[in-house]
């Protein structure tokens, strides 16, 4: 069976569905930093630098898959929702369902889509899936349920185009913690971001799995300033992962205040061969742009394990031998 993505990023998504036996037939983003690492990945697949909106093939697949960029949807931010034009991009993934009119669809996007406006946007999404005539399955699943050593919850939308029993994967039982992923990964002079002299030293009084709440009260008034007064759990700022425990939600940066993930061990962000790691892309998968670019392809990926999972469940369900 073959697959088309669009809104691609830099792989992970299809990466799993590669390695659950899918054949990628084009791989479509915007990104040219994410096109170039598709690219150096996938030397033998079709790779397009277009926008979805731009986007018009005439080639069949078995499944189409689009990884919706998720920051209308996101419950950080202001949630515009539909409303913002990235919103809109769900509108053209419909558009290419009946356009192509697959054996199968996935989308995936962040489990925030389905409480903005009191969940009446994706009711909205829902019955425009209706009408394409599809069944629709829809589930929240956790990375960390599928051996990945990373809670990152995501929400994915399964449709068919003949009626089935689909089941979301049962979780493998396989829990896995930071420790298992990193721990060989010793040498701090990897490629990555630094903290200033200043965060260091704040850093060096945080123990693992703990965050700005360790520090002296005077620390903390002085690193928060006005979001110290403003409630909340505020709990990824100064975060220090844990050798011991599954690692936070990976994101686009990790030295932003509401983002940074230091090292369980050395006072230093996670690097970007960390990030892979945790985010289950093998060694060999090389990622091609700045380092912030980096960061960013990474932290918005779908861990390659979780999709692999999602991968396998379609293909067994559409009575397809993985072996």
């Amino acid at each position: 069976m073959d697959f088309i993505e669009v809104c691609a990023g830099a792989g992970g998504l299809s990466l799993g569905l590669i390695q659950a036996g899918f054949i990628p037939k084009l791989l479509v983003d915007n990104n040219p930093d994410c096109v170039k690492t598709l690219i150096e990945n996938h030397p033998n697949v079709n790779v397009l630098l277009e926008n979805i909106e731009d986007f018009d093939t005439g080639e069949y697949c078995d499944l189409l898959v689009g990884g919706i960029p998720c920051q209308s949807f996101s419950q950080v931010g202001q949630r515009k929702g539909l409303d913002d034009t990235r919103g809109c991009i769900i509108y053209e993934f419909i558009r290419l369902i009946n356009k192509i009119k697959p054996k199968m669809y996935l989308i995936e996007n962040v489990k925030g889509l389905l409480t903005l406006d009191n969940g009446k946007i994706f009711d909205q999404i829902l019955e425009l899936l209706i009408e394409t005539g599809y069944e629709i399955n829809y589930n929240v699943l956790n990375a960390v349920d599928y051996g990945v050593a990373q809670k990152r919850e995501r929400l994915f939308i399964v449709g068919f185009k003949n009626p089935t029993e689909y089941k979301f994967p049962e979780k493998t039982g396989i829990g896995k913690v930071l420790r298992d992923v990193i721990y060989d990964l010793r040498d701090n002079q990897m490629e990555g971001a630094k903290y200033s002299e200043k965060k260091i030293n704040l850093y060096r009084q945080i123990g693992q799995g703990e965050c700005w709440k360790s520090l002296p009260e005077d620390l903390q008034k002085e690193y928060l300033g006005k979001s110290y007064l403003s409630g909340g759990g505020k709990t990824g700022i100064l975060y220090r992962t844990s050798y011991d425990k599954p690692c936070l939600t990976l994101l686009c940066s990790p030295t932003q205040k509401q983002t940074e993930r230091c090292h369980p061990e050395f006072n230093r962000p996670l690097t970007i061969m960390e990030y892979a790691r945790i985010q289950s892309f093998p060694d060999d998968y090389k990622f091609i742009g700045s380092m912030s670019s980096m960061y960013k392809q990474i932290g918005n990926a779908v861990p390659v394990k979780l999709a692999y999972h999602i991968g396998k469940s379609i293909a067994e369900v559409a009575k397809w031998d993985l072996d």
